[in-house]
């Protein structure tokens, strides 16, 4: 379902179900098997997404999160019937995100009579071994071809760990050669890393030097959400304060018992009682409450600079105040950014729009003279 009107989709979640069959490595969240989704629940929920979708949005994407969402199939079908019932007039689409182990052949056939629908999008962190590692040797359990087969434009997202680094590069290289383009996720922001120690930067360059030669050499529009980054957006001459993401307004989360919170992150399974009650007293219509001023005023890749405000409060204890300990490697990312927009400029500039490729070009010029000197000691190695 594409957006209407040019306005972003109202994306509230509901979470079936506490439970997860995996125990992934990195996973921040604390999973029982006690909390589930009621239907009564889900109903109640689903009416009040669509008598209160925001003006400033159209279309709906109901997505059903955990743990591991397929736990709970019959709720999912469930849903999907009383909503199809109801509200069939409001344009919506349902999406869930899965590690797709326990996708068996009944799931498969109903997901496959409803895949124009309902979209399930698949966890995979790269190459078997590094899969395995990470997600509870779980990659010959899943049916790859499937996903493939039934959402051929559909991405899948990537999980960084510590383990994974090491071979980012054939990790993402590896998951594009199974035959999907998008790669979501691949970001900073899920696990427990010090970002600031060093030993991230003499990882990350060598894997950033291969995905920048692997994408400016294969033009079939393949991208990776950290490589993915607009850094024109950087000479805007009036740059917006505005959030990062949708959060309090159009993420708005239900967890099992159909409390509402503000978005997927922020959640009995990641905050404890008295943290989500702080989080509940911010202005979340308030961009200001989101914006940190010295990275504003002061950071010129600032608008291509990821941000996650749940992740940020696990840390900071605020969503205003950014924790400065992924600065140094952001910058890093996004010189290598700025190298693959330069290699690509010179191997078809006319793919880029005259307006955007001036600005382009001048984006790749001030990052590399303002960041370059920063990481002078890897300059053998960069």
């Amino acid at each position: 379902m594409k957006s209407v009107n040019n306005k972003p989709r109202f994306s509230p979640s509901l979470c079936v179900t506490h439970s997860c069959n995996l125990d992934c490595i990195y996973c921040y969240q604390e999973h029982d098997s006690k909390n589930r989704m009621s239907l009564k629940t889900a109903k109640d929920c689903i009416d009040w997404i669509f008598n209160n979708i925001p003006e400033n949005m159209s279309g709906v994407e109901v997505t059903f999160i955990g743990g591991e969402p397929l736990i709970e199939f019959e709720l999912l079908k469930d849903v999907y019937e009383y909503t199809k019932e109801n509200y069939s007039h409001h344009p919506h689409i349902f999406y869930a995100t899965t590690n797709g182990v326990l996708l068996d052949d009944k799931m498969k056939e109903w997901f496959s009579e409803h895949k124009n629908e309902f979209v399930l999008g698949l966890s995979l962190d790269g190459l078997p071994e590094v899969h395995n590692k990470n997600r509870s040797n779980s990659f010959n359990k899943i049916d790859i071809d499937f996903f493939k087969k039934t959402w051929p434009e559909q991405g899948v997202k990537m999980t960084l760990s510590d383990y994974s680094l090491d071979n980012l590069a054939s990790n993402i290289i590896f998951i594009h050669n199974l035959g999907f383009k998008q790669i979501d996720g691949v970001n900073l922001f899920e696990g427990t890393y010090d970002w600031s120690d060093e030993k991230y930067i003499r990882k990350l360059i060598p894997e950033l030097k291969k995905l920048v030669e692997y994408y400016a050499n294969n033009n079939n529009g393949e991208s990776n959400q950290m490589m993915s980054r607009y850094i024109d957006m950087c000479e805007e001459i009036n740059r917006q304060r505005k959030k990062w993401c949708g959060i309090g307004v159009g993420t708005i989360f239900f967890d099992t018992d159909g409390t509402k919170l503000p978005c997927p992150f922020c959640t009995p399974m990641t905050f404890d009682k008295g943290s989500l009650e702080n989080i509940l007293e911010t202005d979340f219509e308030n961009n200001d409450s989101f914006i940190d001023d010295a990275c504003f005023e002061h950071c010129y890749i600032f608008p291509v600079c990821p941000f996650c405000p749940g992740a940020n409060y696990l840390v900071k204890k605020s969503f205003k105040q950014r924790d400065k300990s992924k600065c140094r490697v952001q910058k890093l990312i996004t010189l290598y950014c700025a190298d693959l927009y330069a290699k690509k400029i010179i191997n078809n500039k006319d793919a880029f729009q005259e307006e955007r490729l001036y600005n382009i070009i001048s984006a790749i010029e001030k990052i590399k003279k303002y960041y370059m000197p920063e990481f002078k000691e890897y300059w053998n190695i960069m």
